[in-house]
């Protein structure tokens, strides 16, 4: 199948038309000239590499279309995704356009477009066409800027009264690494926030620790109530055998130094699990901090 457009533009007492026409099947493009006498032809071989491609930037579309106006006139929270990359990356087009091809290229078919974005690299923005470094990075900062802004967190003397308090203050330790860490939360007797530290770092599918580390910094800090967190980079939130295990003998340990163990919480890729609240473990080793 060939493409052909053709052109007649008067000029005064001069008629000229030109043609043109592409060949995708065999990679010709031919180009013609007529003035009414005599005509001259072009065709040559092209690559598609060597068609450039142009992508609308808002500053070309007449005001009020651009995604820029529409966040303006109606707020962030009515762009559509592709939308909003578009303002990131500095283009008039959201669907359709370069904010579609970012979602397109990084989700690969998955259900869940948004869900790539959590760990992209500069290499894989800077991979696809029609995004460069400054493009890249700008889309990477406001990716960290979201997660910093939504995971706020709690500052020292904040009471821990719920395991989205806890997880909250732990988020940026444990929430995206990409390795197993195990982190501890340090409270007074009425539940304030004394301090939080990281206790292992481990590899994407474990991290060692003894219950005997948790106690010491505990202990160290003068804290009489205890939080354990660990992440799983998979984002999966299902306790492991381990998982269990260790948390009964902190559970024992707890009963032990008379330090309350209050939660076991699980983190990973935006979502957290309780296990006091989806385990019977807290019914077999009470801890008498109700």
């Amino acid at each position: 199948m060939s493409l052909k457009f053709d052109n007649h533009i008067p000029d005064n007492n001069l008629n000229f038309s030109h043609s043109w026409s592409l060949d995708p099947d065999s990679n010709f493009a031919s180009f013609s000239l007529e003035d009414g006498q005599e005509t001259q032809s072009i065709r040559a071989q092209y690559s598609h590499a060597q068609i450039p491609q142009y992508n609308l930037r808002i500053r070309d579309l007449p005001a009020g279309e651009s995604p820029r106006d529409k966040l303006r006139q109606q707020g962030a929270q009515n762009l559509s995704n592709s939308e909003l990359l578009a303002v990131l990356a500095g283009t008039g087009q959201g669907a359709g356009g370069l904010g579609q091809i970012i979602l397109q290229e990084l989700s690969q078919g998955q259900v869940d477009q948004l869900k790539r974005f959590q760990d992209v690299t500069l290499e894989e923005l800077t991979a696809i066409s029609g995004i460069g470094i400054a493009k890249a990075t700008t889309i990477l900062a406001a990716i960290e800027f979201g997660k910093r802004v939504y995971h706020l967190r709690p500052s020292v003397g904040t009471v821990i009264d719920d395991p989205a308090v806890a997880a909250a203050v732990l988020s940026d330790d444990l929430m995206w690494q990409n390795q197993e860490r195990v982190a501890i939360l340090l409270l007074d007797v009425k539940h304030r926030l004394i301090s939080h530290q990281v206790i292992s770092i481990g590899t994407a599918t474990e991290a060692p620790v003894h219950p005997r580390e948790i106690f010491q910094a505990a202990l160290r800090r003068g804290a009489v109530r205890v939080i354990v967190a660990h992440n799983h980079p998979s984002g999966s939130l299902e306790p492991s055998q381990e998982d269990l295990e260790l948390t009964r003998q902190l559970l024992q340990g707890a009963q032990f130094l008379c330090v309350p163990l209050l939660d076991h919480l699980i983190l990973g890729k935006g979502n957290f699990t309780s296990l006091r609240q989806t385990t019977g473990l807290w019914h077999e080793f009470p801890q008498g901090d109700r």
